[in-house]
């Protein structure tokens, strides 16, 4: 079952890595075909992110480490979208 989208909470130091360190290492991994990197929140030490990746088969494992590897940290996983295409988060009513 392919990965196709992950959402990440992800949180870096102020100085390090630079966003565009963090999205090339993110990048370069297998399976990964675009990211986009949000400042969520931003405090004396660090920086929270959003980072969305998505492609036809994402390495979850890759990714994870290419982010340790730049010293930035994930703190969780906040959406996983597999299968055979993309399918959108749907609301429900109660």
């Amino acid at each position: 079952m392919p990965i196709r989208r992950l959402v990440l909470d992800v949180d870096k130091t102020v100085n390090e890595p630079e966003l565009v360190d963090l999205a090339r290492a993110i990048e370069s991994t297998s399976g990964v075909e675009a990211v986009n990197i949000s400042v969520t929140e931003i405090d004396i030490e660090t920086v929270g992110t959003d980072v969305t990746v998505e492609g036809q088969d994402i390495d979850v494992a890759a990714v994870v480490d290419a982010i340790q590897r730049t010293g930035a940290v994930l703190h969780s996983v906040d959406q996983v979208v597999a299968g055979a295409y993309m399918l959108e988060h749907s609301s429900r009513s109660r």
